[in-house]
Formats: C-alpha cells, sequence, structure tokens
C-alpha cells in the first residue's frame, strides 16, 4: 500500500514538473486579435467605441452579468475616458482608461484586471477604410506572467478571447450598419 502511494506521488510530481517546465516555453507576451468588416464610415464606428457608455449596446461583456456595477470618469469620450466595472465571476472587476485616442482611426486604451486574476493588458481598437467598409480590428496584447504561462498549457487564450471579440464586432457591425 506504501508502495503504491509512494509511486503515485512521484508520478503526481513529475507530471506537475512537466507542466511547469512546459509552462516555461511559452511566450513572454500574448496577443489576440480579431477583424472585421463594417459597411459603414470610420466616423459613424469610432464614436461608438470611443465612448464606454456605449459599450453596454455592443460588448460580448456587459450582458454576462446584469447586477454589474458600472463607473465612468474622467472626460465623456476618447483621451482621459475611463471606466471601472464590478461583477459576478463571468465578469470579474476591473477598469480602463483610454489613453490615445486618434480619430477616427485608432484608440489604444489601458486596460487593467483585478479579479478573478490580475492582469495588466492593452486593448486596440483600429479603423481602416475599404471602400464602402471599414476594417475594424480589436486586439488586446501585454505580458505573460508565470500563471498566466500556466493556464496557457491547458486553455487556449486566443480562441477564449478571440470568440469574444469576434461576437463583439459582429454586434458592433450590427449596431453601426443600422444607423
Amino acid at each position: 500500500m506504501l508502495k503504491a502511494i509512494a509511486i503515485i506521488a512521484i508520478v503526481l510530481a513529475v507530471g506537475l514538473a512537466g507542466v511547469l517546465v512546459f509552462a516555461l516555453t511559452k511566450p513572454d507576451t500574448f496577443r489576440v486579435e480579431r477583424s472585421l468588416a463594417v459597411k459603414a464610415p470610420a466616423d459613424a464606428i469610432y464614436p461608438v467605441v470611443a465612448d464606454f457608455h456605449f459599450w453596454t449596446s455592443w460588448s460580448p461583456y456587459e450582458n454576462r452579468d446584469p447586477a454589474m456595477k458600472r463607473t465612468f470618469g474622467g472626460t465623456a469620450r476618447g483621451k482621459g475616458a475611463t471606466y471601472a466595472w464590478d461583477g459576478n465571476n463571468n465578469v470579474g472587476a476591473g477598469h480602463m482608461e483610454i489613453l490615445e485616442a486618434s480619430t477616427p482611426s485608432k484608440l489604444r486604451i489601458k486596460l487593467d484586471f483585478e479579479r478573478p486574476f490580475e492582469g495588466h493588458n492593452t486593448a486596440e481598437f483600429t479603423f481602416v477604410p475599404q471602400g464602402d467598409a471599414t476594417l475594424v480590428t480589436w486586439a488586446m496584447y501585454g505580458p505573460a506572467p508565470f500563471m498566466s504561462k500556466v493556464m496557457q498549457v491547458f486553455i487556449n487564450m486566443d480562441s477564449m478571447i478571440g470568440k469574444d471579440f469576434e461576437a463583439g464586432l459582429v454586434s458592433l457591425k450590427k449596431l453601426t450598419e443600422k444607423q
């Protein structure tokens, strides 16, 4: 019996060591990006993204907690606008601040997650005219600390976050093409 427990402990220790060593091979940074062509001018799409008050109408994260608390601050829109949220386990808590607002081509947002995991990333939206449409790209990038690398052994961050970005871009498309 003691021998079986020792063998199980050794197998678990080797497995854990394997996961940790594999995690060390993961990149030190990550980037998730999705794009979608929207049949609307950048001037019509940009304001819906540059004003956090509009995010409730298109962001895939907004409906995951009907009781989520939202706080807006700084400027009304564009550079200096801030948005903080505190919700259930599906949305966690954190805050954003628009650091760069190049109307109507680019937004860069400082994105800080407080829970369920701490994270400090950058979100970026670019709007590139393409004939009668605009290519809207939503990206998020940042450092991948060791615990993030361990999670990446089991979870594909690009697929997980990418699905949300795709859903958000489809909602943004529906909203802005109607106008």
